[in-house]
């Protein structure tokens, strides 16, 4: 068995069964996958993956295992690479961070200004996209450090450390009849064409239970992903907007006028995504520091060792 085998039938896993594309990914041949594939199957004397004539269909239960073993011993040949590096090029290496629009528009410009001074050798890559898609990124180890706003769920690779905590306003143009009419509140907002976050995501599902709560039903005329198409609608006057107050400037946003709306909603928390079982190289805890000063390296280690605890530990679910 070679290494250079279980990274193939990973990948053509990982690509949904395309060898084509696996064998892109992989810079080699397609046939040179479905060599390496059938001969780690001969080798083991089974059946990795279901198969309709030539086509790969799906995996089989064995198959299952055994993708999820691969996945485990490259993740840990990766992390005995950064060991290596950790120790002979302290200070240079990639740092891949997954986040959404409103965190690296509106939160990490200066963090990331102050990393890359401290680090200039450090090539720094940002990759944007919904919640969901920044836990995927961090579960697959396309990205290092995920910067979210949503839960995170169950799944026992991650371990989502609290940031800091934000909350909401109201936009809208200048002269609007909601500047006039003190104090803002739900009913009024749901009073007016309502431009907002999709309610899949950044904390749109907790907007939209507060408005149930309160026997209101918001007029939601159009959903963003983040808050620079709100301003732009905004702008536009097809509504007032809703969203993070972090993402208001008064000098960059003008003319459009903002309202606090902290009171309405409980606050939001931004969370640090990491996986649980990845070396983090030491420019990487510095980041860490940068963003949420309240975790320094004994803290973020500390978080890890209890996730595997309560990883290892039985369920009586």
């Amino acid at each position: 068995m070679k290494l250079q085998q279980l990274r193939y039938v990973h990948e053509v896993a990982k690509q949904g069964l395309n060898i084509s594309q696996a064998a892109e990914k992989l810079h080699t041949s397609q046939s040179g996958v479905s060599k390496q594939i059938q001969l780690l199957e001969e080798e083991l004397n089974l059946q990795i993956f279901r198969r309709n004539g030539k086509r790969l269909t799906g995996l089989t239960e064995i198959g299952t295992a055994i993708i999820d073993l691969a996945d485990r011993v490259l993740q840990e040949v990766g992390n005995i690479r950064q060991v290596g590096q950790e120790f002979n090029k302290k200070d240079e290496g990639s740092l891949t961070l997954a986040t959404t629009h409103t965190q690296a528009r509106y939160r990490l410009p200066g963090i990331v200004s102050a990393f890359m001074q401290r680090y200039p050798n450090i090539k720094l890559h940002i990759h944007q996209g919904a919640p969901r898609q920044v836990a995927e990124q961090v579960i697959k180890g396309e990205a290092d450090i995920g910067i979210t706003s949503e839960v995170i769920g169950s799944n026992q690779k991650l371990l989502g450390l609290p940031c800091y905590q934000w909350n909401r306003c109201v936009i809208m143009p200048p002269g609007h009849p909601l500047l006039d009419s003190p104090p803002l509140t739900l009913a009024k907002i749901a009073s007016y064409p309502l431009i907002t976050y999709d309610f899949a995501v950044t904390g749109g599902s907790l907007v939209s239970r507060v408005f149930a709560e309160a026997g209101l039903q918001p007029n939601v005329v159009l959903t963003a992903l983040d808050a620079d198409v709100i301003k732009t609608y905004v702008n536009l006057e097809l509504g007032i907007g809703l969203m993070a107050n972090i993402a208001y400037n008064a000098g960059r946003d003008h003319p459009l006028a903002m309202l606090d709306a902290s009171h309405l909603f409980p606050p939001s928390t931004t969370y640090l995504v990491l996986n649980r079982h990845n070396y983090l190289r030491g420019y990487m805890y510095e980041f860490i520091g940068l963003l949420a000063p309240q975790f320094d390296r004994r803290s973020v280690d500390a978080a890890f060792q209890g996730a595997v605890l309560a990883a290892e530990q039985p369920s009586f679910a």
